[in-house]
């Protein structure tokens, strides 16, 4: 799937390296085609990481995908430059009064906050109330998933004894579901949080189906029955060492972490994590794709106000 972005972004030189179809703005408009529409709410501090991980999971397939990278007004970064900011992104006002066939909210690091805690919640209540209005389908991640999952059904989040950290192991519960098509009994993928859902509320919720779980992470692929939103409580667009450097981070700031579960080999942490969930995460991200925001969406966007409507 040709990405279409700016074409300064900085994730452009790492995607074309890797022979990942990247369309400039100006290449793509003089294709006579209408692009997917996909707002992305880049919660991570790692910004420019996390919208390489994401522009390259969402660049396989054969359909061309518009890009509008989104941050939080209510919220400073404090990781990323202000420049790159004001270049790339833009704030919920200046995009509210669009339609989008996809939205992906990121996972964010205050999942040890209560939700109200956070100094954007309410703005991020405002853009998730918006989207069941204006977006076809919405993708949640990590603490967006967690965040996602109390916003629109009440469940709740809950601290873990120890940060779950890992690449961990998930069984296919509906394997006919359209997000699970072509996925194997099992999969893996990692986890990086210190919070776990409300187990017992999710499966008492008759509007979700839980498609895929873990033993140890518990659930982690969840869908609402109409397909409008989906919530992953891992990070399958992690790269290989991500977890490698959230776990020298931690170790360097003296919080003694546990070896990330199943990561290094022989858990030995100066050797170089197998790279064995990036066909799971593409799958994923293919499958919402197409059956979840392609085959949903109209072809003129303003339709999706008459369909769900206020």
């Amino acid at each position: 799937m040709p990405i279409k972005v700016q074409s300064n972004l900085p994730a452009i030189k790492v995607l074309e390296s890797e022979n990942i179809f990247v369309m400039p703005n100006e290449v793509a408009l003089r294709q006579d085609i209408r692009p997917l529409k996909i707002l992305i709410l880049n919660l991570m501090p790692t910004k420019i990481e996390t919208e390489t991980q994401l522009l390259r999971l969402l660049g396989n397939s054969p359909l061309q995908v518009d890009i509008e990278l989104l941050q939080m007004a209510s919220h400073t970064s404090k990781n990323t430059s202000p420049h790159h900011l004001t270049t790339f992104y833009k704030t919920f006002n200046q995009v509210k009064n669009e339609s989008f066939d996809g939205m992906i909210i990121t996972g964010a690091p205050v999942e040890q906050l209560d939700f109200e805690e956070v100094d954007y919640w309410g703005e991020l209540c405002e853009i998730m109330e918006w989207s069941k209005h204006n977006v076809c389908s919405t993708f949640h991640i990590c603490w967006g998933a967690q965040a996602g999952l109390y916003y629109h059904y009440g469940i709740k989040k809950h601290l873990l004894p120890e940060k779950l950290s890992g690449i961990y192991t998930h069984r296919v519960l509906v394997p006919h579901h359209k997000l699970m098509r072509g996925f194997d009994d099992t999969f893996t993928i990692p986890h990086s949080r210190h919070t776990g859902i409300d187990e017992e509320a999710l499966k008492r919720c008759r509007g979700l189906e839980v498609l895929a779980v873990s033993e140890i992470a518990g659930s982690c692929v969840i869908c609402s029955r109409n397909g409008r939103q989906v919530f992953v409580t891992g990070h399958a667009e992690y790269d290989r060492d991500t977890l490698a450097k959230e776990y020298f981070r931690d170790k360097n700031k003296g919080l003694n972490p546990n070896v990330p579960y199943n990561y290094f080999p022989n858990d030995d942490a100066s050797k170089t994590p197998p790279m064995i969930w990036r066909s799971n995460a593409t799958l994923l991200y293919t499958n919402w794709l197409n059956y979840f925001v392609y085959q949903a969406t109209p072809y003129d966007l303003r339709e999706l106000i008459n369909r769900y409507p206020h």
